[in-house]
């Protein structure tokens, strides 16, 4: 499988985002946060590096820069949107698509889980849910 799977490396720019703050409702972020996250994060700056089943990932806006570093197929720890620690489990579901489910390490709260999926026309899709809210990023190649 290591020379099928799509190479999501590169920079990234977002061009749309549908549900986003609802996505932070859900997940229960104060209404002040929750403003001050959806301006933030109208414009992150998304650069991947990959290498075989390996990904690094790092978002910048301008209140945080997170970084996120992952093998397929192996649990890790990250955070959730919201900041709260969570073991994820990402996969493969096609050559092309990645998902992931996140576990709370403490505490309750919806069920979250984010997919990356790259298009047959170039575009990376980045879909986060939190119990049954959808939130949809779509971002192209710089």
């Amino acid at each position: 499988m290591e020379n099928k799977v799509a190479d999501f490396s590169g920079k990234w720019q977002m061009k749309s985002s549908e549900n986003f703050e609802e996505l932070l409702k859900a997940l229960g972020v104060n209404v002040f946060l929750r403003k001050i996250a959806v301006a933030a994060a109208s414009s992150p700056a998304v650069e991947i590096t990959q290498q075989g089943e390996s990904l690094s990932i790092k978002t910048s806006t301008s209140v945080r820069t997170t970084n996120v570093t992952f093998t397929v197929g192996q649990s890790f720890n990250e955070a959730t949107v919201d900041g709260r620690p969570c073991t994820s489990f990402p996969k493969w579901e096609t050559d092309r698509k990645i998902s992931c489910e996140q576990t709370l390490q403490k505490g309750d709260g919806p069920k979250t889980a984010w997919t990356r999926e790259l298009t047959n026309d170039g575009e990376l899709i980045l879909t986060m849910t939190a119990g049954d809210v959808v939130c949809t990023r779509v971002y192209e190649r710089e």
